[in-house]
């Protein structure tokens, strides 16, 4: 297994004579939650299903720690899907539990993860409900338990806070943020700006297919967290814009009209083998 950085260089991608995506450049390093913020249609999906293997690029590279991704790398990679992709009818804990064997855990150990993370997220008196009778809040932290499962090295999390009331978005803020304090790399999206601007370390920005911005988020002082491998203070100062990408503005766009969308994914990647 490679480890370090995963970083996007120059990715392209078109649907027919619509260019979607143009010249995606940006990093996730580990330890970092990193939020990926722009409108409906603007790439944030698109990107996310190209780092996963689940689209193909026109153009330009994923690589992590230097080396291109291949489907084992991709072994270690966590998702969550915008779409809800779990099977409705199968109970909570044994939901979580067939993603975790999915990716070789013993069927003990895989109960033992899936509990204990389960009840981490909230859910610790729901295992034995069907996914169909939880709310669509609590049908959101079951997928982010399949995503979380496998201990992933990287997490590639679209609209994580979708459908969360207040308390739910708190405690899954705090999962993604002991996650970050182990080292695992995280990447977010999300329209939610205070919760973007209070849990990341770096924001990418997207408008219109382009990185219109990318570098280090401010956030209060009361929001920090321990970061891994880094003895350095987060930045503090209020109202400071995003350190803008080379070349681009720190601007967003107009909201882009819609995007074809691929094909829905499943809760991990490993599950799409």
């Amino acid at each position: 297994m490679t480890n370090g950085t995963l970083e996007l260089q120059g990715i392209a991608k078109s649907y027919g004579t619509r260019q979607v995506l143009q010249d995606i450049t940006f990093s996730v390093a580990p330890g970092r939650l990193t939020g990926f913020v722009g409108g409906n249609g603007a790439g944030k999906t698109t990107t996310m299903r190209i780092i996963l293997g689940l689209l193909s690029s026109d153009g330009g590279t994923v690589t992590r720690g230097g080396v291109p991704l291949t489907p084992e790398a991709r072994h270690q990679f966590g998702y969550m899907p915008e779409e809800r992709g779990l099977y409705p009818k199968m109970k909570v804990l044994e939901q979580v539990v067939y993603f975790a064997r999915l990716n070789g855990f013993s069927k003990a150990d895989a109960t033992d993860k899936a509990t204990a993370l389960l009840t981490e997220l909230g859910l610790g008196e729901r295992l034995g409900d069907n996914i169909e009778a939880l709310s669509l809040g609590n049908q959101q932290r079951a997928q982010i338990a399949a995503s979380l499962v496998h201990e992933p090295d990287v997490l590639i999390l679209d609209e994580p806070f979708s459908g969360l009331d207040p308390l739910a978005v708190e405690t899954v803020a705090g999962v993604l943020q002991e996650r970050a304090a182990r080292g695992v790399s995280v990447l977010f999206s999300s329209h939610q700006l205070d919760v973007v601007e209070r849990l990341c370390d770096e924001l990418v920005i997207i408008a219109d297919g382009t990185i219109r911005a990318a570098g280090p988020a401010t956030r209060s002082a009361s929001s920090t967290r321990p970061r891994a491998g880094s003895s350095s203070p987060p930045a503090t100062s209020a109202g400071s814009a995003p350190r803008p990408a080379c070349g681009s503005s720190t601007s967003t766009a107009a909201a882009p009209s819609s995007t074809p969308t691929p094909p829905r994914s499943p809760s991990t990647f490993s599950a799409a083998r």
